[in-house]
């Protein structure tokens, strides 16, 4: 398969330094005509992403150039954050991406999408996606995608990748601190009664038994997990949410979303070796799934994970070690898109891999 990728900084955003990397991935991908390309560039391009994006198609000798800009992006051999830089997946042979026009139930769609351009309807369709949505972590900034070689006014790209297998699926990283109770009584965003007890004092009780300590509990680590049912929790067929504040003195939770009275939730907690240990399981399970060694990867992961634990990105060098000199792009978004239980599901501080093969004959 003609799939290669290439990383490149500068000093500033330019034409020239998009020009570059694409030269450089097509040069590895042994191809002078490109079939499609994905180009990530760092938010230094957002204003004005579209000589960038000329610079790209006329490289490649092709207009079906589809991407984002992003706070960071990546391939396997490097990320980048706070610094001009392009990334570029370029596609040779019978493997391109392709504008979604006419959707298909058995087609999964490769979705980016800007921070305002999201909406439920569009995001169940009736497609299953798998993607990511451009921003830093509170989704400002001007941030921009494009496709088929200009930047679109719709804020989201959907397409699919001819000529390929797939096997996607997301890693949530987080550590269970509780066994899913029943919601029995909500006011809007906040949970008022669980199990017939006070939802903070079930909070507090897990956390004092994980930290073995009085340290207040670090809301911005914890995520409320829920499911209409317990077996669809245990079962890891769940959605997730973020918790904004506690009220001692009535003893609520407030959640980033509303629930519904007699949904099941638990208590979790983001945990960097949990991260490490769920993404290198997810990635074997893909493997297997796929059934042959993959041709390239796409990963969509949080602005909350990679580098941001450590100063070093951990998922990358997990994949890595798992699929070594396999290319991969993505970069670090405002969420991650995914499929689970039949749902598309919009997530926070997870990290979303995708592997591809050819098909077998093709």
């Amino acid at each position: 398969m003609k799939v290669a990728t290439s990383l490149v900084l500068g000093k500033k955003a330019s034409p020239a330094l998009v020009a570059e990397a694409v030269s450089s991935a097509m040069s590895k991908a042994d191809i002078t005509v490109a079939s499609s390309v994905l180009l990530l560039l760092t938010s230094e391009f957002a204003d004005d992403p579209q000589p960038a994006i000329t610079a790209a198609a006329k490289v490649a000798n092709c207009t079906q150039v589809f991407g984002c800009s992003a706070t960071g992006i990546f391939t396997e051999e490097d990320w980048v954050l706070d610094s001009p830089a392009a990334a570029v997946m370029v596609f040779g042979d019978d493997v391109s991406i392709q504008t979604a026009k006419h959707y298909q139930p058995d087609q999964v769609l490769l979705t980016i999408s800007a921070p305002n351009a999201i909406n439920s309807t569009w995001l169940n369709d009736g497609n299953a996606r798998y993607g990511g949505v451009s921003g830093d972590a509170v989704g400002q900034g001007p941030f921009s995608v494009w496709q088929n070689a200009k930047g679109g006014n719709t804020g989201k790209v959907d397409a699919h990748i001819n000529g390929v297998k797939l096997a996607t699926k997301a890693s949530h990283g987080f550590k269970m601190l509780t066994k899913p109770k029943q919601i029995q009584q909500t006011n809007d965003f906040d949970i008022a009664l669980l199990n017939n007890k006070s939802p903070l004092t079930a909070l507090q009780k897990a956390w004092k038994l994980h930290s073995k300590n009085t340290a207040p509990i670090p809301l911005h680590l914890m995520m409320a997990v829920f499911a209409d049912s317990a077996e669809a929790i245990n079962q890891g067929e769940f959605n997730q949410t973020n918790l904004i504040s506690v009220d001692e003195a009535a003893g609520y939770v407030t959640l980033a979303q509303p629930l519904k009275v007699g949904q099941f939730l638990s208590w979790g907690l983001r945990d960097q070796l949990v991260a490490e240990a769920d993404l290198l399981l997810t990635t074997q399970q893909l493997k297997q799934e796929l059934g042959t060694t993959p041709d390239f990867g796409l990963l969509f992961s949080c602005l909350g994970r990679g580098p941001f634990y450590d100063g070093i990105d951990h998922d990358l060098k997990i994949i890595a070690q798992q699929l070594p000199n396999m290319p991969l792009i993505g970069f670090y978004g405002n969420g991650e898109i995914a499929n689970i239980a039949g749902n598309n599901q919009l997530l926070p501080y997870s990290a979303v891999l995708s592997l591809f093969a050819e098909h077998s004959g093709s």
